[in-house]
């Protein structure tokens, strides 16, 4: 049975992560997905590793299911061309800066001469109707604006960036959200419209969800920050022999981790009934905890812990999924044939529909490897 987005027809100008990533998530839905590369191609083909020249892995891991087609914008014949894909198409993405698409002919009130019920999907990196509207924007720069680099140094460490490209894949899910929500409106209304997705205000909203914390009220109750998540304890706590994940959220859970070390004087102390209580003392709760597992190995700790129905987990490497029993049951990787790359390891969509099943049933195009 065809995806739930079978049908829909996209035009993807965009590149690297943020605009790639939403629409292989579209592929994935069932949407036909063209790819429009410059004479170069996207940028992200470039990095390694890599079998062969303009294939690396980061990019055939986030552009499945999808059809190449090389167009220099730069030029008339180019320009036209795109615009006979506009007549046919449903949906329009991009993510050069507002200036530049102008400039390439690709600003919506011309475009929508074109297709009236044509949806545009501009993703920025800050929002076009403030002053830092023309600023550059990659993913690093996005998390140091927005505030994530610096929970890091509030959790007691120096400032950092998050070990993956955040910034971006948070817009990517803004994006296929806001897409979705334009299809249906132009479902009931035949209207087509614009949607812009700045990356900045996308991942303020992201961490504003906890970590606006006390400032969420006027006049402020607090300091900004969800202090459990910014506890110094917060960890993977070392073992005899490694490190495990354990995380004890309420009161039944605390006691029984308690007494599961031995330490019933802990699991009966009556500030573990009240959830102000815990929260007030968490960052000694967590401290308790971390010399508790150091006493025992890993798997001990999982086969006394699980029983109890306490979060926990061992601290997987990347490498250590391709193995996990829940993984394989779900047939999350999904061995493919690459006609150009041969054997690859992918992922299958991590949602399920009942009626209109979904995945990327090609891998990710050669340059110029899809004829419109």
């Amino acid at each position: 049975m065809p995806g739930p987005l079978a049908g829909i027809k996209v035009v993807d100008l965009s590149t690297v992560v943020a605009g790639p990533f939403a629409t292989q998530i579209l592929a994935e839905l069932g949407a036909e997905i063209l790819k429009v590369e410059g004479p170069g191609g996207d940028i992200l083909r470039a990095p390694g590793p890599a079998r062969s020249p303009g294939m690396g892995a980061a990019f055939l891991n986030c552009n499945r299911g999808k059809d190449s087609v090389v167009l220099d914008l730069k030029q008339e014949a180019g320009r036209a061309r795109l615009d006979d894909l506009v007549r046919g198409a449903d949906i329009l993405v991009h993510n050069m800066r507002m200036k530049a698409a102008a400039r390439l002919g690709l600003d919506d009130a011309r475009l929508r001469t074109i297709n009236p019920g044509l949806i545009t999907c501009a993703i920025v990196g800050f929002g076009q109707d403030g002053p830092y509207r023309d600023r550059p924007a990659y993913d690093d720069i996005v998390q140091a604006a927005s505030g994530w680099a610096d929970l890091e140094r509030r959790a007691g460490g120096e400032p950092r960036y998050a070990p993956t490209i955040a910034a971006d894949k948070t817009a990517s899910l803004y994006v296929t959200t806001a897409i979705s929500a334009a299809l249906f409106h132009r479902a009931r209304t035949g209207e087509g419209q614009a949607i812009e997705v700045p990356m900045f205000e996308s991942m303020v909203s992201f961490l504003a969800v906890e970590h606006l914390a006390g400032l969420t009220f006027r006049p402020p109750l607090g300091p900004s920050g969800y202090a459990r998540l910014l506890s110094k304890h917060r960890r993977p706590y070392p073992t005899r022999d490694g490190h495990i994940a354990v995380l004890p959220y309420n009161a039944s859970h605390w006691r029984a981790v308690f007494s599961a070390a031995g330490r019933e004087d802990w699991a009966q102390e009556a500030a573990l009934g009240s959830d102000a209580a815990r929260a007030a003392m968490i960052d000694t709760l967590y401290e308790r905890l971390a010399g508790c597992l150091a006493q025992d190995t890993t798997e001990a700790w999982l086969s006394r812990l699980a029983p109890l129905d306490v979060p926990c987990t061992r601290v997987n490497r990347i490498e250590d999924l391709l193995d996990d029993p829940h993984l394989a049951a779900t047939g999350f990787f999904e061995a493919i044939d690459h006609p150009t790359e041969g054997a690859l390891l992918a992922t299958r969509p991590p949602v399920r529909f009942s009626r209109t099943p979904c995945g990327a049933t090609r891998p990710a195009p050669p340059l110029d490897s899809g004829k419109p």
